[in-house]
């Protein structure tokens, strides 16, 4: 596992088209943006686990804020 220390506004880079942002960190939460060619599946991990057993999951609104680190969002 690699560790990282980052403050707002950095990013670390997977691969040369993925790219985490991070948005905002308090109260012991990180916010963290992300930026990945169209198609590429990003999913929390308790949603990820639920579709590779099937279950049905629950649809979420997404939304954007108005913030510098946001390329595209929907």
């Amino acid at each position: 596992m690699l560790v990282l220390s980052r403050k707002q506004g950095e990013r670390v880079l997977i691969g040369p088209d993925v790219i985490i942002t991070v948005l905002e960190a308090r109260d012991g939460r990180v916010r963290l943006g992300f930026t990945a060619p169209q198609g590429t599946p990003i999913h929390r991990e308790e949603v990820f686990d639920k579709i590779a057993r099937n279950e049905p999951i629950a649809p979420v609104e997404t939304h954007c804020e108005e913030s510098p680190f946001f390329v595209e969002c929907g």
